[in-house]
């Protein structure tokens, strides 16, 4: 562990110590330290699991509860420390300007420039990245949590300042102690459950603290990345990202998601931006001092002057007075003015758009420019003009999704002419609020309708002829969702059948042939298992590439991705380079769900890198020699993976399809209990029915991580590897040198392998009572585990990924801590326990458990 990194650990490890002391005497910390230095030991050989399990099996149920919740602030503790670590790690790397860090922005265009220029334009003419924030529950800490966590940073922050003086060390480190200790007494899981407004406004801590103020720093890295003069001139970068949510628009499966709930999650989304567009215009505004004898006004400026003069004579004098002879300064506090009207629906100084807004900027900064001030021009009101460009007025464009299955209903209901059941209203309820929003805020703000499990055109036919059956229909560009295997293969039939539909010509037509598809991954592991989900989708972007070539279509592929890499999670910019050849063309749209929002985006430093790393890749994977090289791993290698896929998917069913599968999953997990975290508005299933096939991704992926086994990430790959047969060793070594999406694929299960621990594991397995499934999975385990192995030369796991594999090594002692008192209140549970008091306190430290596993393995869903 890197120095600074260990002393910020110990710093709050010994706080938090304090606090124990405090809280619970110094037994609490003794039984503590006991359980840590067993769980080490253990990893060592010194004593055996059994030996740990009886110090956790010892002590009352209180007490296992108190171990339980030090452990679990201990690694939220230790989450923020390797934060900071890596925030500091990012300003070293980024100390000499001459050498571009990689997968850097700067990094990007100087590859590219070594194309050829014209290449480089190329790419940046359609560049684009959207990520899209989803309200999928797998962000298990309390927003309490996650405050009093924010606290302790900028505390931590502000203590590691080397030019602190005495006094103001002592005064930092007595505040630390004190949020440390109200960290240690503070609730760790939610007691109510959270409803979709909840999950807006979390939202919106990471737009507030970050995103607002990232953009445009990464913006102007793209524009000194083109030329160093940035600042000076006219911008060469253009506004490339566009955010997305489905917070308060994803209907699927969520009844607390209403027409109402929508309207209310724009409005939210309009505060804020609008809030931080005032507040940064009137900052620019008190700030732009400059004189009018040193940088007179242009025309254009004078005339916005004299009719905000004649508009509003009262309020513009105000603002005169107080800057005299500034007509920059004036007309900017002006704006902000305007900006605070519309947030507050004042009709007659509200802006009508934010293209009127971008309007009255862009006159202010050529005003500036002529006026020879280029430096005031193409600084903080360029940033201000790409913060417009970038959030508009609704700050993200809400997207709608449905399942199929609710239009099918509701249509047939429309076209009966009869009465309409409560959720036919709702389906049409909320299309007149997507025309609301329209109307209010622009087309831009919510047009995007996801039909999730797309089986036919019909389906996305249905959409367009409830909106048509309305009064004043809303625009829209209604996305096919292909989620299942039978569902990716059929995608290019069903974009053949929707560009029959007249309503989709219309887009068509509108947009320059603009079309969105959506891809699932997680239901399409959960179906097919890790290796050939990866495979169907990879032949899905083929087949869907060479669709939109044949008919003259500019796609955009959407992905589905989950956090976990049970889910197609993984480091986003491997995962793009690793795409069919094709299909990235400087677009790429992917959901960000649940804690990966704020693992991304809740440091400024961190969402910045993230964002660069992602368009660097976007920009890489869009030139055409990637694009060969990447061709021609594919023909040459897919044959071998298809007999891998063929393989891993016959393991995987055989598994899932066990008789009784469902139920011994729910036996040796905390499955059904995980719904108890409140840790989102949506239910775990979509229906009431407890089979496999209605249980949603995310709580499938994250029940089998609370197991230590992390089965979605890496099951059926070690039969399909063993299908090749050893002469096929050195052939896989090829593909893994070669093919960006076969090496993604085995780093992504080597990753989960490193944070599956095969003893605790079998712990959890043994209560299915079924001991021919346990030696099953086990030795899938370790098929897999020594076959990655043998493909990627690895001696061990994560070998060539120094830096997270001590992370790894580092955090799973402790991990383990929290899995034997999380199996101490499994075993009892399962075993069943007559007392409702006992009974609750049981839950309470499962719960407990849960919480703390998924902050230790820094994964939930």
């Amino acid at each position: 562990m890197p120095e600074p990194l260990r002393r910020d650990v110990r710093l709050l490890g010994s706080m938090l110590g304090d606090s124990l002391v405090e809280y619970g005497g110094r037994e609490l910390l003794e039984d503590v330290e006991r359980l840590r230095r067993a769980v080490i030991d253990a990893r060592r050989g010194l004593v055996s699991i059994d030996e740990v399990a009886a110090i956790v099996n010892g002590w009352s149920l209180e007490r296992a509860e108190q171990v339980a919740r030090a452990f679990t602030v201990y690694f939220h503790l230790t989450n923020l420390a390797e934060e900071h670590h890596r925030i500091r790690t990012l300003r070293e790397r980024d100390a000499d300007p001459a050498a571009p860090v990689k997968g850097s922005l700067a990094a990007a265009v100087q590859r590219i420039r070594e194309m050829g220029e014209h290449r480089l334009a190329e790419v940046l003419e359609g560049l684009e990245f959207r990520p899209v924030f989803t309200a999928h529950p797998t962000e298990a800490r309390r927003r309490a949590v996650v405050t009093a966590i924010t606290r302790i940073g900028s505390l931590l922050e502000e203590l590691n300042d080397a030019r602190l003086g005495a006094a103001e060390r002592t005064e930092l480190e007595r505040r630390l102690r004190e949020e440390v200790d109200l960290l240690w007494r503070t609730a760790l899981r939610r007691r109510t459950q959270m409803d979709p407004l909840d999950e807006v406004r979390t939202a919106m801590a990471a737009f507030d603290e970050t995103i607002y103020r990232v953009v445009p720093r990464v913006y102007r890295a793209l524009d000194a990345a083109l030329d160093p003069a940035t600042g000076a001139r006219p911008p060469l970068a253009r506004p490339y990202l566009r955010f997305g949510s489905w917070i308060g628009g994803d209907r699927d499966g969520n009844p607390y998601v209403t027409a109402q709930v929508t309207r209310d999650a724009i409005a939210i989304q309009a505060e804020h931006v609008l809030r931080a567009l005032e507040n940064t215009c009137a900052r620019i505004g008190r700030e732009l001092t400059v004189h009018a004898s040193t940088t007179p006004p242009s025309a254009a400026l004078r005339d916005r002057l004299a009719a905000a003069r004649t508009a509003h004579p009262a309020r513009f004098a105000e603002i005169a007075k107080r800057s005299p002879d500034e007509p920059h300064r004036q007309f900017l506090l002006y704006a902000a003015d305007r900006i605070a009207a519309t947030r507050e629906r004042d009709a007659d100084l509200a802006y009508a758009s934010p293209e009127e807004l971008l309007d009255d900027l862009r006159v202010v900064q050529e005003s500036l420019a002529r006026a020879g001030a280029a430096r005031q021009a193409y600084g903080r009101v360029q940033d201000l003009i790409w913060q417009v460009e970038t959030f508009g007025f609704h700050l993200a464009e809400l997207e709608i999704r449905q399942h199929s299955g609710v239009h099918e209903q509701a249509l047939a209901e429309v076209r009966a002419g009869g009465p309409l059941s409560e959720t036919t209203e709702e389906v049409l309820d909320t299309l007149r609020v997507v025309a609301w929003i329209q109307q209010r805020f622009g087309e831009r703000a919510c047009r995007r309708y996801i039909v999730s499990f797309t089986r036919s055109a019909d389906d996305i036919a249905a959409v367009h002829e409830l909106a048509e059956s309305l009064e004043r229909p809303p625009v829209l560009d209604v996305i096919p969702l292909f989620e299942t295997g039978e569902d990716l293969e059929r995608a290019p039939a069903v974009l053949d059948g929707m560009l029959e539909i007249p309503a989709v010509r219309r887009r068509l037509e509108a947009t320059g042939r603009r079309l969105e598809v959506m891809l699932g991954y997680s239901d399409s592991a959960k179906q097919l298992g890790p290796t050939t989900a990866t495979l169907r989708l990879y032949d899905a972007q083929e087949a869907l590439v060479a669709w939109a070539a044949r008919n003259g279509v500019r796609l955009t592929l959407f992905h589905g991705r989950g956090g976990s890499l049970g889910r197609g999670g993984g480091p986003a910019n491997r995962a793009i380079l690793a795409q069919a050849p094709g299909s990235v063309a400087g677009r790429f749209k992917v959901t960000e769900q649940g804690e990966v929002i704020f693992a991304r985006y809740g440091q400024p430093q961190i969402a910045k890198r993230h964002i660069e790393q992602v368009t660097n890749a976007i920009m890489l994977a869009s030139t055409p020699d990637v694009e060969a090289r990447a061709r021609q791993a594919a023909a040459r290698f897919r044959p071998l993976a298809d007999r891998i896929s063929e393989a891993a998917e016959r393991a995987f069913r055989s598994l899932v399809e066990t008789e009784g599968f469902a139920e011994w999953f729910a036996r040796i997990s905390p499955l059904e209990e995980i719904s108890e975290l409140r840790i989102g508005s949506r239910p775990a299933r979509r229906r009431a029915a407890k089979g496999l096939e209605d249980l949603r991704a995310i709580p499938w992926v994250f029940a089998w991580t609370q197991t230590r086994i992390n089965l979605p990430g890496w099951y059926g790959l070690g039969s399909g590897l063993e299908a090749v047969g050893e002469d096929g060793l050195e052939e896989l070594k090829e593909a893994y040198a070669a093919w960006p999406l076969f090496a993604s694929m085995l780093d992504n299960a080597e990753m989960s392998l490193a944070k599956t621990d095969r003893a605790i594991a079998e712990r959890y397995l043994a209560l299915g009572g079924r001991p021919e499934m346990t030696e099953t999975v086990l030795a899938e385990y370790d098929r897999t585990r020594s076959l990655v192995l043998a493909v990627t030369g690895h001696r061990r796991l994560l070998e060539n990924r120094r830096v997270l594999s001590r992370a790894v090594e580092l955090r799973n002692p402790y991990v383990d801590a929290l899995s034997h008192l999380q199996l101490r209140a499994l075993t009892a549970l399962r075993a069943g326990v007559a007392d409702d008091a006992e009974r609750r306190r049981l839950e309470e430290l499962l719960l407990l458990s849960v919480n703390g596993v998924a902050a230790g393995l820094q994964n939930t869903g």
